[in-house]
């Protein structure tokens, strides 16, 4: 993985995406923003400002008011890769990220989502 690269790339650009992702599977861009609230922490104006101060993936997740604790209870594979053995903190947490982005994306219920 070239991580250097992963860093540097703008949450911003890649947040339209994940909006594209879910909607195009009839789930909202409020549900997307509950579940990145969730991991991170953000609160919608936050959240709202990371994305304009167009931060890259490596001060997102810096800057992030706290990584949710549940966040290791997300398992599984996404892009060839199981999250929980993944040992650099801020490609798991990107991962992390992904592998939520999926799960809404596939229909899964929010409470199961968000570990609850």
């Amino acid at each position: 993985m070239k991580t250097e690269r992963i860093y540097k790339i703008l949450f911003s650009s890649v947040y339209p995406l994940y909006i594209q992702k879910v909607e195009k599977k009839e789930r909202t861009k409020e549900e997307l923003d509950i579940v990145i609230k969730w991991l991170t922490g953000y609160n919608d104006n936050q959240l709202k400002e990371q994305i304009e101060k167009k931060v890259d993936f490596q001060t997102f997740f810096e800057e992030a008011p706290q990584i949710n604790p549940n966040a290791s209870k997300i398992t599984g594979v996404i892009c060839g890769y199981r999250v929980e053995e993944i040992e650099d903190p801020l490609i798991q947490k990107l991962r992390y990220l992904d592998k939520l982005v999926d799960e809404l994306a596939k229909g899964k219920k929010m409470e199961k989502i968000l570990r609850e």
